[in-house]
């Protein structure tokens, strides 16, 4: 990632105080794919944004291959993002890249795949999202075919760069030359839905304040209209 792809540590921190939820509407907004399916997150309460530093994992050759050790090279407040193509079977994270990474200052780890050292990661508060968690290590199993190069997590595609904001729905990916306007978006919408709240807790109705707001259009693209 160069320092021109490098948003600023106010818009990350405007991105942190929107949820993935608002992000999520906003994306559709904008006619863009961008709602990770399956990802959890090991706590609940873990929330954070950042930009991808991404990492595409294969099957070892029969030659071998290494897992990695690319850690050092993260800076701090990005997000690692790891595409082991969705395996359950093996983990490309655990106790180690855990600690050196909260030592480091990285934000999070997000894996289209599974973790293992769970207790460790919870134990120093480490934010990552995955499929679930397993014992099995992919040393010997899988190896680290490419980093910063576009990949997957799930069916979304993730450049480096790109915003994950992550929270305990789920992880959403911002791509980086949209990131301003669906920012921008996703505050508007939220700012009507706490209109919505406002209205009714003042004890107008719910079908009332949802039309004077727009309430079922909050998501739609403006071309579908």
């Amino acid at each position: 990632m160069t320092d021109h792809d490098r948003l600023s540590d106010d818009t990350l921190a405007r991105f942190r105080a929107m949820s993935s939820s608002a992000i999520a509407d906003a994306l559709d907004k904008h006619g863009l794919h961008g709602a990770v399916e399956g990802l959890q997150p090991l706590e609940p309460g873990a929330s954070v944004a950042g930009q991808a530093v991404t990492l595409a994992y294969m099957p070892v050759r029969p030659e071998g291959g290494s897992v990695g050790d690319y850690i050092d090279e993260i800076a701090p407040g990005d997000v690692v993002v790891i595409d082991n193509r969705g395996r359950t079977d093996c983990t490309v994270w655990g106790n180690i890249l855990t600690e050196v990474a909260k030592a480091r200052g990285v934000a999070a780890t997000v894996i289209d795949g599974v973790n293992r050292d769970l207790a460790e990661s919870r134990a120093i508060g480490y934010p990552i999202w995955s499929r679930r968690g397993h014992m099995r290590t992919g040393k010997d199993r899988v190896m680290l075919e490419a980093m910063g190069v576009p990949v997957c997590l799930g069916s979304v595609r993730v450049e480096p760069g790109d915003v994950i904001r992550a929270d305990g729905n789920g992880v959403v990916v911002v791509p980086r030359a949209h990131a301003e306007s669906v920012l921008a978006t996703a505050e508007g919408i939220e700012g009507r839905e706490d209109a919505i709240l406002a209205e009714v807790r003042r004890g107008r109705s719910l079908t009332e304040a949802r039309e004077s707001h727009g309430y079922h259009t909050l998501q739609t693209p403006e071309t579908s209209r």
